[in-house]
């Protein structure tokens, strides 16, 4: 319950500042799991803007593992969520429950907000 207040309080202030949300695309296969909730999961996907993941996407993403010393294997979601906030106007924040990981692919281009 505390979750979905969080997320309609974001939706609310992200509305509110006019700030876009956007996820990657990957991120929708990352959250999702026996016990997803799929109609919120959908209610929140239409609220957002759902970044895809394309081969030019891709090869960008994998240039960041390349210059971060990553391996896709380990990595490939990180890389591709860290590659679609590149893609936005800035400036970015994003909401990620893995600063480490995202310091090494981003650097200070992005501003991370731990969750």
């Amino acid at each position: 319950m505390a979750q979905d207040r969080r997320t309609s309080a974001l939706f609310k202030a992200a509305h509110l500042s006019d700030a876009g949300l956007a996820v990657s695309a990957n991120t929708i296969i990352e959250v999702t799991h026996a016990g997803t909730d799929m109609p919120r999961l959908n209610w929140a996907l239409s609220r957002v803007k759902v970044e895809p993941v394309t081969e030019e996407s891709a090869k960008a993403a994998a240039a960041l593992l390349k210059d971060a010393g990553l391996h896709g294997h380990k990595y490939a979601i990180d890389a591709t969520v860290a590659e679609a906030a590149l893609r936005q106007p800035g400036p970015v924040a994003m909401l990620t429950s893995d600063i480490d990981d995202m310091t090494k692919l981003l650097g200070n281009r992005v501003r991370l907000i731990s969750v």
